[in-house]
């Protein structure tokens, strides 16, 4: 028999609660260990030291003459020279889409800016693009490229899409945006449905041709299946439609932008089943979603099965639109391995929002958030939802959520709703340090497991909940 006095005992347990304690630290800063080494993959593209000027190649910048062919003669001149910076130097320059090439800098002088044509048949031929989750030949993007490496948008000077009422934005076909009562846009029956009713029925993607006599609205910066690429420092103007968006890329920067359209669908930053992304130190003002993380749209997103993961997102500030950080909701490849901190989100509809339904499927998991203020909500300061527009047949999963030191000061219409389907509960969330004040509803569970709050206020009161697959609302009167 061994004998232990007292005071070793007291020896061990003192040894033993350190080892727990340091066990408990670990896992709980794994994720954020984790973040580091994502960052650590995430180098931006470095370019040859030579410059190509596109007044060099009959670029005129006056904002009337055309420079569209002046701007396509640097760039390959530069790709076939191994690479560098194609500079627009100081002037307003009126261009058409722009096709970036591997190992080409678009470098723009702090005085710059490329107005682009808001003609759409300046926007033809038909390219493959991804058109709100699902593949199409369509307009090719204000900026656009397929396949390439080592690309980059960078400089102080505007990019300017001149959308406007008068010319991209009536296609959404609402009155608010320039539409008229009779006139053809995107909701009629033979265009964006058409769309959407082609990738159920698995059509080839080179069959899917809209452009002309369809009303799908072009992205502004769409690079399609490439690897390192850098957007840094730019200002972005009238977008037709989303702004920046990544679609299969790898190892992608955006850092130090400017997004500024408030438009019909003009989503700031949305990176589409794309893999090891860094946004970081940027502004979006926008119609739509600020920020909003993208893997495909139901039937096509499934075929694909491409996660949007490995997602750093840092000191970024957004403005009025939707949400100001989102999940989905064409979302049906699933979200893994998100991290968001030190974020600043003012007056949109909903703070954080992850939105799904059981028409996209998917699974949305290990997303961490940290440090984030929110203030003057219209709807929800914080809302992960299953029951997003259509329901189909497809589960989708969310689990693995944590929240920490966030802080919401108007908190609008609903402080933390969480809402599934009895068959797939939202389960193992943790809100943890988080203070929601001035909202109207303040808490609401419905199909959730596992909710975890941990000094969390809503409304000056603490809530505490547990439980299994309850149904809970906190009201206005409770």
């Amino acid at each position: 028999m061994i004998k232990i006095n007292l005071k070793q005992f007291l020896v061990v347990l003192v040894l033993l609660g350190s080892v727990s304690f340091q066990n408990t630290k670990a896992q709980e800063s794994e994720p954020w260990s984790t973040m580091e080494k994502v960052l650590k993959r995430i180098v931006p593209p470095v370019f040859n030291d030579q410059d190509f000027l596109i007044t060099d190649y009959g670029a005129i910048g006056d904002g009337i003459v055309n420079s569209s062919m002046a701007i396509r003669r640097a760039i390959d001149e530069c790709n076939r020279a191994g690479g560098g910076r194609v500079v627009i130097p100081a002037g307003k320059y009126y261009t058409g889409p722009i096709y970036l090439k591997s190992n080409v800098n678009l470098h723009l002088h702090k005085d710059a800016t490329l107005l682009f044509s808001t003609h759409p048949d300046d926007y033809l031929p038909l390219v493959q693009t991804r058109w709100e989750g699902v593949d199409a030949m369509n307009y090719t993007p204000l900026i656009y490229a397929y396949g390439e490496r080592n690309i980059a948008i960078t400089g102080e000077g505007t990019l300017d899409g001149q959308a406007a009422k008068a010319n991209w934005w009536p296609w959404k076909g609402r009155k608010a945006y320039g539409w008229k009562e009779g006139t053809p846009n995107q909701t009629d029956k033979d265009k964006r449905a058409a769309l959407f009713d082609m990738a159920e029925r698995d059509v080839p993607v080179g069959e899917r041709r809209f452009g002309n006599g369809y009303y799908l609205r072009p992205q502004f910066i769409q690079p399609y299946q490439c690897q390192n690429l850098l957007i840094e420092g730019v200002t972005i103007l009238r977008s037709p439609m989303w702004v920046i968006h990544p679609v299969l890329c790898s190892n992608v920067s955006i850092i130090g932008v400017k997004v500024l359209s408030d438009g019909p669908n003009t989503d700031g930053c949305d990176p589409e089943s794309c893999k090891d992304v860094l946004i970081k130190d940027s502004h979006f003002d926008t119609g739509d979603d600020c920020i909003a993380l993208k893997s495909g749209r139901n039937r096509d997103g499934r075929r694909l099965n491409i996660p949007c993961e490995n997602v750093v997102i840092q000191n970024c500030t957004t403005i009025n639109g939707h949400a100001g950080i989102a999940l989905g909701s064409e979302i049906s490849g699933g979200a893994r391995n998100v991290f968001i901190e030190n974020c600043k989100i003012s007056k949109p509809m909903w703070g954080i929002r992850i939105k799904t339904s059981s028409m996209r499927g998917g699974t949305i998991e290990s997303v961490y958030m940290r440090n984030i203020e929110i203030d003057k909500v219209g709807h929800e300061a914080i809302i992960f939802t299953m029951l997003y527009e259509d329901k189909g047949t497809n589960m989708p999963t969310i689990k693995d959520i944590h929240i920490e030191n966030l802080v919401a000061k108007n908190g609008g219409k609903g402080g933390i709703f969480i809402e599934a389907y009895p068959e797939s509960p939202i389960k193992d969330i943790c809100f943890s340090n988080v203070k929601i004040d001035n909202t109207i509803t303040p808490l609401k569970l419905e199909n959730a497991e596992n909710i975890k709050f941990q000094s969390t206020y809503i409304n000056g009161k603490e809530i505490r909940v547990s439980g299994k697959g309850q149904r809970i609302t906190i009201g206005p009167n409770n």
